[in-house]
């Protein structure tokens, strides 16, 4: 069975390079880099292709605000031919509060823009000359200068809400989901995969701990953080089954920060979120999600007390198998 792992926000530099070489010499399928505010996404995935040999590198997620599409375009060829053909390009919309206040762009008309960056991308990257007109981008005469790998990298769309689910279908190789109902999510794989195929992948926060307890609070802090600072996470939970614990996290956040809104995150959120508690219990866990109809599960490993130490225990319980 497939699987992958998430390396990123929470981890140095340094440290997403060492875990992804100890990875290397595992059998997973492919080792994901976020981007937030802190790593830049094509410079991390090229240096995590250096560190392995067989694993696809993938992005989750390269915002399609803060670079041109053309850009996006040569980054992935670039990638692509450092990793030898192994690149997955997830793009997603990212939010409101990081494209306006961090990028100092509009966040506007993101389906049509996502269209039109998935088509400019494909067409960047089959090498030939571009001309191209759309209702948000123009371009005339580009050809890239250097020689694709491949024609078609797979592209994953990050998706939340039906509008995104309906284009991903459409246009994507594979979707991203992240936050999303348990319940929901097989509601929502099983109606759309009956349309077509592609291949789910979706990231789940993930701490184990021989220490139930530990792993469980720090799943709740992650998750808490989300839904304070995340508004359409908070708006999709709160549609989907998780009004009041949304309200509270969210009131608690603006009266008290981060001190303690995670202990409103209840049992019934977490589980149906996250894999969080001791090994034997996260294993269980990830067979709930593989149920639902994900195709690739990716752990967002979020370590327990000593990084490495968690890496280790994390690597030994879900990706050994």
């Amino acid at each position: 069975m497939r699987i992958a792992c998430s390396l990123g926000s929470l981890l140095s530099v340094n440290q997403v390079l060492e875990c992804s070489e100890i990875l290397s010499k595992t059998r997973i399928d492919s080792i994901w880099i976020p981007e937030t505010w802190g790593m830049e996404n094509f410079s991390m995935l090229g240096a995590v292709s250096n560190k392995t040999q067989n694993q696809k590198i993938g992005s989750s997620i390269i915002n399609i605000y803060s670079r041109s599409p053309t850009t996006i375009a040569m980054g992935a060829s670039t990638t692509d031919i450092l990793s030898d053909g192994r690149l997955i390009l997830g793009l997603g919309t990212s939010s409101i509060p990081i494209v306006e206040d961090f990028h100092g762009d509009k966040f506007e008309k993101p389906i049509q823009r996502m269209k039109e960056y998935v088509e400019i991308i494909r067409l960047v990257l089959s090498g030939k000359q571009i001309n191209y007109s759309g209702k948000i981008f123009n371009l005339k005469n580009f050809t890239l200068l250097i020689k694709p790998k491949r024609e078609l990298v797979p592209i994953y769309l990050a998706a939340i809400n039906q509008k995104m689910v309906n284009l991903a279908w459409s246009i994507g190789d594979g979707v991203i989901f992240y936050l999303r109902p348990i319940d929901e999510m097989k509601k929502t794989i099983s109606k759309m995969q009956s349309e077509k195929k592609i291949d789910v992948a979706c990231q789940i926060i993930t701490c184990i701990a021989h220490d139930a307890e530990n792993a469980v609070n720090r799943a709740k802090k992650t998750l808490a953080f989300y839904v304070s600072v995340g508004e359409i996470y908070r708006k999709f939970l709160s549609e989907n089954g998780f009004k009041t614990e949304t309200e509270n996290i969210f009131n608690e956040f603006k009266k008290s920060g981060f001190k303690s809104n995670h202990e409103l995150v209840t049992d019934s959120m977490l589980n149906s979120l996250c894999i969080s508690g001791t090994p034997e219990e996260s294993k269980l866990q990830l067979k709930k999600f593989r149920d639902v109809g994900i195709d690739l599960p990716i752990i967002q490993f979020n370590p327990v007390g000593d990084t490495m130490e968690s890496f280790l225990l994390m690597k030994k319980t879900l990706l050994d198998e």
